[in-house]
């Protein structure tokens, strides 16, 4: 197992959301939030989501209200927001923290020393793809739509 794999989050439904059932998957890791300019972009994923969940794909959304604090909901309000105005199907973790000390364990994997793609994450929908090994393989701005060439590229090619 990697160590991606190897990580257990909480789901947004209060659950277990360990990634070892990701192995042999493609992610693409985003943090999100509700009330943000890129919000709209949950549309955009869920439609990824859809388009390749058959061929070994998932979003995994992992909200944060690190950044001028557009996630403040509860988990009840942001899975209802979720849903109602998205149809998100794929999963949802627990509000986490993608930066500084309290940084979750997945985003010191991801973006921390040592990273593939080291640095502080710099808003609301960076996104990671992460290969069926769990190695990240590329690190794609907030401002990357979930429909950019360049991603979907990624995401063929790694599931290639």
């Amino acid at each position: 197992m990697s160590a991606f794999h190897d990580l257990k989050l909480r789901g947004l439904d209060g659950q277990d959301l360990p990634l070892a059932p990701f192995k042999g998957q493609v992610v693409l890791v985003v943090n999100v939030a509700s009330k943000c300019g890129l919000t709209p972009q949950y549309a955009g994923l869920e439609k990824l989501h859809q388009q390749f969940h058959d061929k070994g794909f998932t979003v995994l959304g992992l909200p944060c209200n690190q950044f001028a604090g557009q996630e403040p909901g509860t988990e009840d309000e942001i899975r209802e927001f979720c849903s109602l105005n998205y149809g998100v199907t794929f999963p949802l973790g627990s509000k986490l923290e993608v930066n500084g000390a309290a940084r979750h364990p997945l985003y010191r994997l991801l973006a921390g020393e040592g990273a593939e793609f080291p640095g502080d994450i710099t808003w609301n929908f960076e996104k990671f793809l992460v290969g069926k090994d769990g190695r990240v393989l590329a690190r794609f701005s907030p401002r990357t739509a979930p429909d950019d060439p360049l991603l979907i590229q990624a995401v063929e090619k790694a599931l290639a």
